[in-house]
């Protein structure tokens, strides 16, 4: 159970990472939404895992950058969940580590992380992300964004025009 709510918390940080898609043009989608895993884009997800830039992800690491995103990672849980991946028995994720626990999760898992993390972005629970929650969850993400620029994002993928994105086209956004 750790690695899946590991690895939804790795895709909200990979899309709630608008920030990430605004630092680098080529992630556009949680890399486990497509058919095959883009390395680009799990490296732009790793480099922001790791906090000081050692190739390495330690525990406390993902517990600070994950808890960003949503609340709370305890420590205990982020050791569970490196114990769980690690491949060479050294304490810490790798990208390699990462790109299998990005591969792993069948359809139903996908479309529940998917409502999870439209979730997190719907904060008033309204059925809807709005350019003001959209501006909320990248502030928490330490990515500072007006409100014109949120709309401009969330006109992108809104694809009836109501200025707010529902959960199905916060799928195709994520396709």
């Amino acid at each position: 159970m750790v690695t899946v709510d590991l690895r939804f918390h790795l895709n909200v940080n990979n899309y709630s990472g608008y920030g990430l898609m605004n630092r680098t043009r080529h992630v556009q989608r949680p890399c486990r939404y497509s058919n095959m895993v883009n390395a680009r884009e799990l490296e732009v997800v790793f480099r922001h895992l790791d906090e000081n830039g050692d190739g390495k992800v330690s525990p406390s690491e993902l517990s600070r950058r994950l808890g960003l995103i949503a609340g709370e990672f305890l420590v205990k849980e982020a050791e569970l969940a490196v114990e769980s991946l690690d491949s060479d028995g050294d304490g810490l994720l790798g990208l390699e580590d990462l790109v299998r626990l990005m591969e792993a999760g069948g359809e139903e898992e996908k479309l529940h992380d998917l409502r999870e993390a439209f979730r997190l972005y719907d904060i008033d629970n309204c059925g809807f992300i709005r350019a003001k929650d959209l501006k909320t969850m990248l502030g928490r993400l330490g990515e500072s964004r007006s409100i014109d620029e949120c709309e401009v994002m969330i006109n992108k993928f809104d694809l009836n025009g109501d200025g707010v994105l529902s959960f199905e086209e916060f799928m195709v956004m994520m396709e």
